[in-house]
């Protein structure tokens, strides 16, 4: 059952609102990660000024995953009126695409722009902060996370690591992936090399592929020397900036693995218990803003994408109906297993599994199949 996107946009209702207000003394620039000024003109009391650094797995000129980012840099300084700075670092600058969890635990860095999927060697229950297979668009998504307990559980395993996490980009659906050749059968893609995101290539490697995690910016490499034979990695205006189709022609859909995707803001949890709660309201919102703003860009540039990606030769494909349900059969199967063998990943499986069943009494009555 398809959801539309649109009712996401509660999500953003009062943002803005609870956080443009307030207004924030004192005015000089420190190169300091928090520090305390005092307004002389008006009281004695002092408060924080933030200047910290967030490192991003991303690039900022990545549209969506890179740019959100900027974003929300701009917005927690604007509506801090200058007094909170997360300054955007590109992968690499400070620490690799795929580090960012381990620097932000340690103090190394303040923050990171990033993913939960990609921590899913060390914490497997992260996975369903990102993207889950055959799983809930995004109204649904953020019904769970801010109102069904996914938050919570989302923040107290994070907590454990010395990190607090919030979720800061909503993405649509993504593409199921790039292939040289036309994908036939399922037996095709046996014995293929790709690159695969989270949960969904579990569910590769159950029918067959051998899956690895490659962050954004060595997946054109990978792909063009052979390294891998075949890659997903997110949208279609996306993919096209990443210049996938230069190497491969063939564009499969649905993006069954990943119906929607939330990235995330991780700030050090001895950081964020220094903010006042203004400060962290101000972090909170500008991420529920980014939150509605990613989904709206994400909605709104993937057809343009798709024309081009067809004008350069690109071949679209929508999986057959049986290959998607191999594809789910596996996933069930992935589920089983992870739950089985992990006491964690079950509870939060347990907590989506029942809000989407009870969801479902509205779903199926208040929106068209």
């Amino acid at each position: 059952m398809t959801k539309s996107p649109a009712i996401v946009g509660i999500v953003g209702v009062l943002v803005g609102l609870l956080v443009g207000s307030f207004i924030f003394s004192g005015k000089t620039e420190t190169d300091g990660q928090v520090t305390t000024v005092a307004d002389s003109d008006a009281t004695n009391e002092t408060i924080e000024k933030v200047r910290w650094k967030m490192a991003s797995s991303f690039s900022a000129q990545l549209v969506l995953a890179g740019t959100m980012g900027k974003t929300l840099e701009q917005q927690v300084y604007k509506l801090s009126g200058g007094e909170m700075e997360l300054k955007f670092f590109d992968p690499g600058a400070l620490v690799p695409a795929l580090e960012i969890f381990d620097a932000v635990s340690a103090g190394a860095v303040n923050a990171g722009w990033t993913n939960p999927g990609f921590w899913a060697g060390k914490i497997p229950a992260l996975q369903f902060f990102a993207a889950v297979p055959f799983g809930p668009g995004p109204g649904e998504t953020v019904a769970w996370v801010y109102h069904g307990g996914g938050l919570e559980l989302m923040q107290e395993i994070y907590a454990r690591y010395n990190i607090y996490s919030q979720p800061c980009m909503l993405i649509p659906p993504e593409g199921a992936g790039w292939f040289r050749q036309e994908i036939t059968s399922i037996d095709e893609l046996k014995g293929l090399k790709m690159r695969f995101f989270g949960l969904g290539a579990k569910v590769m490697e159950k029918i067959g592929v051998s899956t690895q995690l490659i962050a954004a910016g060595d997946i054109f490499p990978a792909l063009e020397l052979g390294t891998i034979d075949a890659t997903e990695f997110s949208l279609p205006a996306i993919d096209l900036e990443l210049g996938f189709q230069a190497v491969a022609k063939h564009y499969y859909f649905p993006g069954w693995h990943q119906p929607t995707t939330m990235g995330e803001l991780m700030i050090n949890l001895s950081d964020w218990n220094t903010l006042s709660e203004q400060q962290k309201i101000v972090i909170n919102e500008a991420c529920r803003s980014n939150m509605l703003k990613s989904l709206a860009e994400g909605e709104a540039i993937q057809f343009p994408a798709l024309q081009e990606l067809e004008a350069q030769g690109v071949t679209l494909h929508r999986w057959p109906d049986e290959t998607i349900e191999v594809f789910r059969g596996a996933w069930e199967e992935v589920a089983a297993e992870e739950a089985a063998n992990d006491a964690e990943f079950a509870k939060v499986l347990a907590s989506l599994t029942e809000f989407r069943e009870n969801y479902k009494v509205w779903g199926d009555l208040g929106y068209l199949d």
